[in-house]
This record gives structure tokens, C-alpha cells and sequence, in this order.
């Protein structure tokens, strides 16, 4: 009767069937209460470090004194013509966006601008694949963030299907040599990898889902990607090994708890940075928990 009472739940539109710690789980989107199984197991979904998040004033006052130096950097590249390009990946509900929020809250947004590009239409499809993410990229003096970038067919298309096996090949093959060019323009490329737990990824979609403020935010690709966790990860580790290289560093950031990971991506943007008046007392020593590069890192801190 349960297996029936389970397989009848999981047929419903926002209900589905996940394997968790060995046991299979029925999680119900729609249903305003958070799991049992969740609860006060997100924050240290997937071996995070820390079992409290950041206090909220500690949080708030460094995060104004990073944003003075974002601001000192600012204006240095309109002096000096300094270009960046900031890409954000990580699964759905990574903190991606409350990221590059963070980041350009205080910087003029005529030279600091975001770049969220929707699905590609018929003409974008037919160009070289990079091709309409390149048109988006910083002219002189502009600091452009990318809120998913050409990573996705690292990623969600070829998870979903929505590129061939020969055009993801092609794009792993590419990629490494298109961002050593990017690398030689001049331009300061960051990569940022924003990583979560399964949990915790669960509970920021049930808020979501029950947010009258947020829910837009929910898809049926994020019901979708539920039960391909799995899928996604060996995708990420296959991406990391190919384009993770030394002109082009994958920068992981442990993100669990978003207070902690923003701060420390905004860190280690101002240390990369050789921008005028740049106070390394302000910006902080970095925390080895919570950032490092490349998969050597990811799998050290599990």
C-alpha cells in the first residue's frame, strides 16, 4: 500500500521520487511544509564546513566595506580602460543572482551591467555557438557579470537534451582555446562555480515555490532537474577537468550558506585586482573553506 500510496504521489505535476542517503524520498513541492528529511540538514547538505550561517551584522559589515573597494575599482577602470567579464555558474538555486546582486548593488550600472540571456532564438542558433555571448562582452572601462553564460552546454543541455553529443564534444574541445584568446585580449576573466548541497538546493526551491514575491523564479525545469542530480554532477566534474586551466581557473565557491559565499567571491575579485587604493586590510584574508580552484579543491572538501 505504500509503494502505491508513493507511486500514486509521485505522478502528480510537482511531486517527485529522489534517492537520498540510500533511501527513496517523495518530495512534494507544492505542499507548503518542509520535509522532515530536509530540516536543519541544508545548511550542511554536502559536507559545508559550517553548521551556523554567518551572523547577519558581521555579514552586512563586511559586505559595505567589500563594496567601498568594488566602488574604488570602479572607478579605476573608467581611468584606465580595464575591462572584466565575470561569468556565474552552478546548479539552479546556487545563489547566483543574490550573488551578482551583491557584487554590482553600489557600482554605477552604466558601466557595470549584467547579462542573463534567454533561450536562443532561430538566427542565434544558426551562428557560432559563442557567438551571442561574445556581442554582450565589455568595451573599455565596463565590468560585465554573466548570470549563466556559454557553460550551459557544459551543463543543462546536454543533461536535457538540448544539444547533440557532437556539439557538446566540440564545445569542450573549444572552449580552453576561446578563453586564452579572451585572456590575451586583456580582459580580467573570472570564472565562479557557486556549489550546493542537495538539500540545500531542495529547500531553496520550496521557498521559492511558496514565495508569493519569488515563485516566478520556479520552472518545470527545476521540477525536472530534481531527480538528475546526478547527471548534473558528472557533467560538472567532466567540465571542471576539461576547462579548468591556468589562463582560465575554475573558482569554486562552497555556497550554502549565500552570506559566506558572496563575500568571499567579492574577496577574491579586489585581491585579483591591482585597482588604485586597493586596502587589503578592508578586503580580508580569504577562507580556505569555503573558496579555492578547480576540482582538486571540490574534492578535498567533501
Amino acid at each position: 500500500m505504500a509503494a502505491k500510496a508513493a507511486a500514486a504521489d509521485s505522478a502528480k505535476k510537482n511531486v517527485v521520487m529522489l534517492k537520498l542517503d540510500g533511501k527513496e524520498r517523495v518530495f512534494d513541492i507544492d505542499n507548503p511544509e518542509l520535509p522532515e528529511w530536509i530540516d536543519k540538514k541544508s545548511l550542511t547538505a554536502g559536507g559545508y564546513p559550517y553548521d551556523k550561517k554567518l551572523d547577519k551584522d558581521k555579514y552586512e559589515e563586511q559586505l559595505e566595506a567589500l563594496q567601498v573597494e568594488l566602488v574604488k575599482l570602479q572607478a579605476w577602470m573608467q581611468a584606465t580602460g580595464h575591462r572584466v567579464l565575470i561569468l556565474f555558474e552552478g546548479r539552479d538555486a546556487a545563489g547566483k543572482g543574490g550573488t551578482i546582486n551583491a557584487v554590482r548593488q553600489n557600482m554605477n550600472p552604466r558601466s557595470a551591467r549584467n547579462v542573463a540571456l534567454p533561450k536562443p532564438t532561430e538566427t542565434e542558433r544558426g551562428q557560432w555557438y559563442y557567438q551571442r555571448y561574445v556581442a554582450h562582452f565589455p568595451t573599455s572601462g565596463e565590468f560585465v557579470t554573466f548570470d549563466r553564460s556559454w557553460y550551459n552546454r557544459a551543463g543543462v543541455e546536454p543533461v536535457m537534451g538540448f544539444c547533440t553529443p557532437e556539439q557538446y564534444a566540440s564545445f569542450l574541445d573549444q572552449t580552453p582555446d576561446f578563453e586564452k584568446m579572451i585572456v590575451n585580449e586583456g580582459i580580467y576573466f573570472f570564472k565562479f562555480w557557486l556549489d550546493i548541497g542537495r538539500e540545500t538546493q531542495l529547500e531553496r526551491f520550496h521557498e521559492r515555490r511558496h514565495s508569493p514575491l519569488r515563485n516566478w523564479k520556479f520552472s518545470p525545469i527545476d521540477v525536472a532537474g530534481m531527480t538528475k542530480w546526478d547527471d548534473y554532477t558528472e557533467k560538472r566534474d567532466v567540465m571542471f577537468e576539461r576547462t579548468h586551466t591556468p589562463h582560465a581557473p575554475w573558482i569554486i565557491v562552497r555556497g550554502n550558506d549565500k552570506r559566506r559565499s558572496r563575500l568571499e567571491t567579492i574577496r577574491r575579485i579586489l585581491r585579483v585586482m591591482p585597482y588604485d587604493g586597493r586596502d587589503l586590510d578592508a578586503i580580508g584574508k580569504p577562507d580556505g573553506k569555503i573558496i579555492g580552484e578547480g576540482p582538486g579543491f571540490l574534492r578535498k572538501s567533501k
